[in-house]
């Protein structure tokens, strides 16, 4: 294996909240940039939580609970899956779901209430503010930021638009 810079994936910021509608719609387009780039775009979740959804501050929380405890992404699909119940249920469906995906719900409950992700969240979430992320979800690639929250059309042909010419650029 090279540690060469060609080597490296592409990156794909997600500014996202697992309590937002536009972000379960968002995961189509996931899904479609995994099956077309596998390992060569690393997509990362960063959390933006809004203030206007009273759950998605513990529910950034939980998912990076989910991180340490090996299912990310299995965590943050399912959650983002059932928006709705979240605003309904709040915490207790966070660990619903913990417990369906086999982790540990009470270490989850531990976790949300001593705030040991607390840095994780809030430091994702001014380094959204810095670059000018207002809504979810929002992606960065490259050096560009394509707003998703008002409307996700065309947004995966300029995402794969983008990742194709940085790839390309890599040799």
């Amino acid at each position: 294996m090279s540690d060469s810079p060609s080597a490296a994936p592409v990156v794909l910021d997600l500014w996202c909240e697992l309590e937002c509608p536009d972000c379960h719609q968002a995961l189509s387009d996931v899904h479609a940039l995994r099956a077309r780039y596998g390992d060569r775009l690393e997509i990362r979740l960063r959390h933006f939580p809004l203030e206007k959804h009273k759950h998605a501050y513990a529910a950034a929380q939980a998912a990076e609970e989910a991180v340490d405890q090996g299912k990310g992404w299995p965590y943050i699909e399912a959650v983002l899956a059932r928006t709705a119940d979240l605003a309904r249920a709040g915490e207790p469906l966070l660990l619903e779901v913990a417990g369906e995906l086999g982790l540990d719900a009470e270490e989850f409950d531990t976790a949300l209430i001593d705030g040991r992700h607390l840095l994780i969240v809030d430091a994702d979430q001014a380094e959204g503010k810095a670059i000018g992320v207002t809504g979810t979800p929002t992606y960065v690639i490259g050096d560009e930021r394509l707003d998703g929250g008002k409307s996700q059309e065309g947004l995966r042909a300029r995402i794969e638009e983008i990742a194709d010419r940085l790839l390309a650029a890599r040799g």
